[in-house]
């Protein structure tokens, strides 16, 4: 072990995470490794307490604790397999929009963004297959749960990234998910404003609203269609980006998302009328281009989610603008 060092953040390093700016100065440590000292407030950004997900910022300063020499010990294993031709040919699948500066991508569902405990195949380990003749693969610019499937936007350099994280931290990307829920709302166009804590839970970690604790997180909504008063077909627009926020705040109001068993209800729907997965797809992404001007993309509905919409008479094309129901500052018309 050596001893205790200080790092301070460059302006070619703002914007990353904490946990993967660690992972590419310090490629010997493992992801177990560095959560771990995070939970035991080990590792510290201006000697205050950490969080893996944060964003780090010009002139801010890591003290990360003693670090297991390079080399020593057993090697870890790989988390992540180079992609190979199947990937590649996902990939390409994936992509809607690309030019020089960013990627958009339509994310399966049940695919990881990330790796993470016990996750040895995800987005970010795939990435090498679209790097093309760029010296480098594609960044995240954010992130969207492994059950959620849609538009996922990637920069092709470090300037895209800085450019689209700040655009993203300004709020100045829109989004909009569809999602199914159970029930029929009361109220059919609204704002949940709930905050949410994030902590430690049996079978990982689990946001709930919180008062007290939480963070702000808004979410605004309106109800497109229903089909009686068993499913509603949803637009969301989160202001906020928390983890699982449209998922809590859904079933916060007593409409939880369909195929959800983490914040769902038992016997909602899965199963006998629609598929046992998640239905909340992100439909849409609107964001000032690196280059430019702006850019909407809109992703189609994963095949599960086609299938119930075709089972309860929704039609996806009555709706060729997701954005029709906000108002261009996020909020309703």
């Amino acid at each position: 072990m050596g001893q205790s060092s200080q790092h301070e953040i460059g302006e070619d390093d703002a914007g990353q995470r904490l946990d993967r700016w660690i992972r590419r100065r310090f490629p010997h440590l493992t992801q177990g490794w560095i959560q771990k000292r995070l939970r035991r407030k080990d590792i510290r950004v201006d000697n205050r307490r950490a969080e893996a997900s944060q964003r780090l910022e010009a002139g801010q300063v890591v003290r990360m604790p003693p670090m297991p020499e390079e080399g020593g010990g057993p090697p870890a294993p790989p988390t992540v397999r180079q992609p190979d031709r199947q990937d590649r040919a996902l990939l390409q699948a994936m992509i809607l929009y690309q030019d020089d500066q960013v990627i958009v991508l339509n994310k399966p569902h049940g695919l990881a963004v990330q790796g993470g405990s016990g996750q040895r195949r995800h987005l970010d380990g795939l990435l090498e297959g679209l790097k093309g003749r760029l010296p480098e693969k594609p960044r995240l610019t954010h992130r969207l749960d492994r059950d959620t499937s849609g538009v996922l936007l990637l920069a092709r350099s470090r300037a895209a990234a800085d450019f689209l994280t700040r655009a993203f931290r300004e709020k100045q990307v829109m989004k909009v998910y569809w999602a199914l829920v159970a029930g029929w709302p009361d109220i059919q166009r609204g704002t949940i404003d709930l905050p949410l804590r994030k902590a430690p839970g049996r079978g990982g970690e689990r946001v709930s609203v919180d008062y007290e604790a939480g963070k702000k997180a808004i979410s605004d909504y309106a109800v497109i269609d229903h089909a009686g008063r068993r499913v509603s077909w949803l637009a969301l627009s989160p202001r906020t980006g928390r983890t699982h926020q449209l998922r809590v705040h859904c079933a916060a109001i007593g409409h939880p998302i369909l195929g959800d068993g983490k914040y769902g209800q038992r016997g909602d729907l899965t199963g006998s009328l629609v598929a046992r997965k998640l239905h909340l797809h992100a439909r849409a992404l609107d964001f000032p281009h690196p280059g430019g001007g702006r850019r909407r993309i809109v992703a189609p509905l994963p095949a599960h989610m086609a299938e119930s919409f075709a089972r309860l008479g929704f039609d996806a094309g009555e709706q060729e603008d997701p954005f029709a129901v906000f108002d261009p500052d996020g909020g309703m018309v």
